[in-house]
């Protein structure tokens, strides 16, 4: 991982002690490197933006998305990818320029389509036909014209976990490619007074290595944009591609660099345009993990031992399932090291549990740590995506802070939960009390 040294047998992370972390803020902390972000956003800019004319990059902020994130992301230029009320109303309160919005999701509430409306977001991304009827007739109650892209399934395989595969033919999101639904939605598009369809969106999956669906999914929506044109004289001025690069968890992955995935989307698209006689749009990428991933850590402190002869080691650590259900959800893998003994040797395998009533709260299987003491502070790496913003109170457990870092400064961003946040909506019917 970057940003990452050893000191005096501790891990440094973005210029911080990660023990001095854990002591000054508590466990289990999410620590965000705010240089790591800055490098990836630099990357976008050199490798996508300043290299390709009529493009933009949208920050998928179900990744990762508090106030400060925000901030950092209309800093560094980039626009912001929402999908629900809550990350509009986030960006709202952030002070986020709304035209630089894109909102998606597959089952928008009317209240957060008004919600979207009423604060003129920049681009609504239609996820089906009911979608479109119900969009224009909340416009039109607000005499708004909302600028719409239209989500398709372009209906290629991926090789990542079912979960996050969406860009197959049997997908709750998007519009088929199945020609009596997708025409029929794109006439709604063309006709209804109060939508002005720009284009199409699709997003083929997560943590992605190689870039072969991508380039399979844009050659198929570029045979679209032909057929539309010849059907319906409409010319399509922007392209969403989505996102999905990959990062590096452990062994075994290979993360490319964001070109290996816009240079062979955009020399897709120039050869299409050529060949099919078709203006070139607007093209937009949508990384979150990519540019949130690998600038997240999370700090634990270790408790109970338990070592079962010739069978397994349990270290427990003060987190799991509330702070990082991805391993319990879809068996993600992370990798590790006892932060206070990063420069030792690892000569014993453990694994990781969470302190959850589950016995699927395994956060790591068979680590390779050094001699491990109940109070070491663990860190977990490429811990920031899908971690915060999937955390939860299971077992009534708080939520940690956030912490940010940058060149040895450490300030919080989001406080830790209280005991009494937890019990703050309860609400006691008068015959029981």
């Amino acid at each position: 991982m970057p940003n990452l040294n050893i000191k005096n047998g501790n891990l440094i992370f973005g210029g911080c002690d990660t023990t001095w972390l854990a002591k000054e803020f508590g466990t289990p902390l999410y620590v965000i490197s705010e240089e790591i972000v800055k490098d990836r956003c630099r990357e976008i800019r050199d490798e996508f933006l300043f290299k390709y004319q009529n493009t933009r990059a949208a920050y998928a902020s179900k990744a990762f998305l508090n106030l400060a994130m925000c901030k950092i992301v209309e800093r560094e230029g980039l626009d912001l990818d929402v999908v629900s009320g809550g990350e509009i109303y986030t960006a709202i309160k952030a002070n986020f320029p709304m035209e630089r919005v894109f909102f998606h999701g597959n089952n928008k509430a009317i209240e957060e389509l008004e919600l979207a409306i009423n604060n003129d977001v920049g681009r609504i991304v239609v996820d089906n036909i009911w979608e479109i009827e119900l969009i224009n007739k909340i416009a039109k109650e607000h005499g708004k014209k909302v600028k719409v892209l239209f989500r398709i399934t372009p209906g290629v395989e991926i090789d990542t976990h079912k979960y996050i595969s969406t860009g197959q033919k049997d997908s709750k999101f998007g519009i088929p490619l199945t020609e009596n639904v997708i025409f029929e939605a794109v006439k709604k598009g063309i006709k209804y007074e109060n939508i002005e369809l720009m284009g199409f969106h699709f997003h083929v999956g997560s943590q992605l290595f190689s870039n072969e669906s991508h380039i399979g999914a844009v050659e198929r929506v570029m045979v679209l944009i032909k057929e539309i044109k010849d059907r319906f004289g409409f010319v399509t001025r922007e392209l969403n591609t989505g996102g999905g690069y990959g990062i590096y968890y452990t062994h075994g992955d290979d993360p490319k660099p964001l070109s290996y995935f816009t240079d062979a989307i955009m020399e897709k698209i120039y050869k299409k345009c050529d060949e099919l006689i078709l203006d070139i749009p607007t093209v937009i990428i949508e990384p979150g993990r990519w540019v949130i991933g690998e600038a997240g850590i999370t700090l634990y402190t270790i408790g109970s031992i338990k070592e079962i002869p010739d069978i397994r080691t349990y270290v427990s650590v003060d987190g799991g399932i509330p702070d990082n259900p991805r391993p319990a959800l879809y068996g993600a893998k992370y990798d590790a090291v006892i932060a206070n003994k990063a420069d030792e040797e690892k000569n014993k395998v453990v694994t990781i549990s969470g302190k959850c009533c589950e016995t699927g709260d395994i956060l790591i299987w068979n680590l390779k740590v050094p001699e491990v003491e109940s109070g070491d502070i663990l860190a977990v790496f490429s811990t920031g995506a899908y971690n915060y913003s999937m955390s939860n109170n299971y077992n009534r457990i708080p939520r940690p802070a956030v912490v940010l870092v940058n060149e040895g400064n450490a300030e919080i961003i989001v406080e830790r939960e209280t005991y009494d946040d937890l019990i703050r909506k309860d609400r006691v019917p008068e015959y029981l009390r």
